[in-house]
């Protein structure tokens, strides 16, 4: 296991991590979270378990392990809330930890057609709904 970095809230799994998504469960190699901006409904983060910065950084079992992670992840979302489309986005420009965001895209709703906006601070749940959510996308992990 890679040393953790202090500087990284998923590392750290601090308030900086926890004020914008809610943990799902662990799966292989990665964490899943349910974001807490849910505009694309049932968005989550899949969060590889050790500070990497990128994908290469990985061995072939590894990034297989990784990109199963994520498969699970999607897989789960459309079966739980059937998008028309997931997209799927590995940025990090500011947060150097490996992780996918899985952002289900919905027909004639929000950034239809285009790229989805990180974080449009539009669509927030109360803690009935989340549960709900997170209930529902934990039936198909």
């Amino acid at each position: 296991m890679m040393e953790l970095n202090k500087d990284c809230m998923y590392c750290m799994e601090d308030e900086r991590r926890d004020n914008l998504m809610i943990e799902i469960g662990k799966l292989d190699v990665s964490t899943v979270f349910l974001f807490k901006e849910q505009t694309y409904k049932g968005r989550v983060n899949v969060v590889y378990k050790d500070h990497v910065k990128e994908l290469f950084e990985l061995n072939e079992q590894e990034l297989a392990a990784f990109m199963k992670d994520v498969k699970k992840a999607a897989s789960a979302v459309d079966k739980a809330f059937q998008p028309n489309k997931i997209n799927y986005g590995a940025y990090g420009d500011t947060l150097h930890h490996l992780h996918m965001h899985v952002v289900p895209k919905y027909e004639g709703k929000e950034n239809w057609g285009s790229t989805f906006e990180m974080n449009p601070g539009k669509t927030y749940l109360t803690d009935e709904e989340y549960a709900d959510v997170i209930e529902k996308i934990k039936k198909y992990l």
